[in-house]
């Protein structure tokens, strides 16, 4: 059970004296533990949240107060029932609150949507980006665009743009420090996203990977762990990583770069320059070479192969089954390196383990040191949405851990 803080700076849980806080600064912490609960767990009651705090419903109803204010959250009264005596307050995200746009940049196609509080997708669109990889300034018009037009056609106010990209990501600096696949090297694409923007809406970026866990972490089937890894295949590869409860970024956001370890010095030239990497045989591209298929590794081209393989063509079948093979030896590192409780297979990789769970299993099998504590293997919950959900638990950020930051939000656009 999470505690509230008091005014005499009693530790949440375990009491332990810690040194006073002003009130003004206990009001907000506390706040933003209710505003935290009700965006994860969607609308719950009065009685609920004071169980969870363990303070008095009193108190609960002057910091539901406060949120109400600020316009984001809204209270309703159940009607009916076979209870008997006054029902408890029914608190809920405020359906004309504040919102956020949570971006997925793909080599393919630019995905954008309006998220508000609670994870629920107000609005979506997807732009495919024509002839290759765009560049920095393209992606960079077709995210504006997308934003902009999202804010007004809700008419509601954006608090801010969150942005997934296939690349390591400094997010302090917002840049982009290497993104093969894009063909991107040191973009600074916060700033580009600033300048279309302007300077009122805030912006954030990361990596598409580190937001996938993220989405899951909060709300998915992550979850429940404290060791998990989120492995995302599209025509890149990546990890999301979370170490005892923390994301696991390292120096300048290059953590989880997977897809660039190298499985054979000799295979199949990467796009970033080296050779035999793990994305060369088990990305889009490769799944489809191994189909016997020369086509762009759009993610049409590649949910024929997987439809095919369920249809019993032999070739696909046996494609998903050679990425599945090289997957588990990469799994078996990752375990033996991490120790996670569970891994999340996302993008295309979800379909992989569908057809071809048992070919992993045998392959950490022989590669995990200790066979006899498996991993755990899972689904995204939010299946492709994953890191685009993520990119919007990004921008949700600021106001999480301080809901009266909503106070200062410009109308915008």
């Amino acid at each position: 059970m999470t505690r509230l803080e008091t005014s005499g700076g009693a530790a949440a849980a375990g009491g332990a004296a810690v040194s006073a806080a002003r009130p003004d600064a206990i009001r907000r912490h506390n706040l933003a533990l209710i505003l935290g609960h009700v965006h994860r767990d969607g609308a719950l009651t009065r009685a609920e949240l004071t169980a969870r705090l363990g303070v008095s419903r009193s108190t609960i109803g002057a910091l539901v107060a406060d949120l109400t204010a600020l316009g984001l959250v809204q209270e309703s009264v159940p009607s009916g029932g076979a209870r008997v005596g006054r029902p408890s307050h029914v608190v809920g995200p405020h359906p004309s609150g504040p919102f956020v746009v949570g971006v997925d940049v793909d080599v393919t196609h630019v995905t954008s949507a309006g998220v508000e509080i609670g994870g629920v997708v107000l609005d979506r669109r997807s732009v495919p980006i024509d002839e290759g990889p765009g560049t920095p300034e393209t992606v960079a018009d077709l995210v504006a665009r997308a934003v902009t037009a999202l804010g007004r056609s809700t008419g509601r106010a954006v608090l801010g743009v969150g942005v997934s990209v296939p690349g390591t990501v400094d997010h302090r600096s917002r840049t982009v420090g290497v993104a093969p696949n894009l063909a991107w090297r040191e973009v600074h694409l916060g700033d580009l996203l600033t300048e279309r923007l302007g300077p009122d809406l805030p912006v954030t970026v990361g990596n598409d990977a580190d937001l996938a866990v993220l989405a899951e972490l909060s709300r998915g089937n992550a979850r429940d762990c404290d060791d998990v890894v989120y492995v995302m295949g599209r025509i890149g590869v990546g990890a999301g990583i979370v170490v005892n409860g923390v994301p696991l970024h390292g120096r300048d956001g290059r953590a989880g770069e997977i897809g660039h370890n190298v499985m054979d010095g000799n295979g199949p030239t990467c796009h970033c320059g080296k050779r035999g990497c793990l994305e060369t045989f088990v990305g889009d591209a490769a799944l489809l070479t191994l189909a016997g298929r020369d086509e762009v590794p759009t993610v049409e081209n590649v949910d024929r192969v997987f439809l095919d393989a369920r249809a019993g063509d032999e070739r696909a079948l046996g494609a998903v089954r050679t990425v599945a093979e090289w997957l588990g030896l990469a799994l078996g590192s990752l375990v033996n390196t991490l120790n996670p409780q569970r891994v999340i297979l996302g993008g295309s990789l979800s379909q992989v383990l569908g057809l071809a769970r048992p070919e992993i299993e045998q392959a950490l099998e022989r590669y995990a040191f200790d066979p006899g504590h498996p991993v755990e293997l899972g689904l995204p919950r939010f299946g492709v949405d994953s890191a685009l959900l993520g990119a919007a638990e990004l921008a949700f950020a600021e106001l999480l851990d301080d809901p009266f930051s909503v106070q200062s939000l410009p109308a915008w656009p």
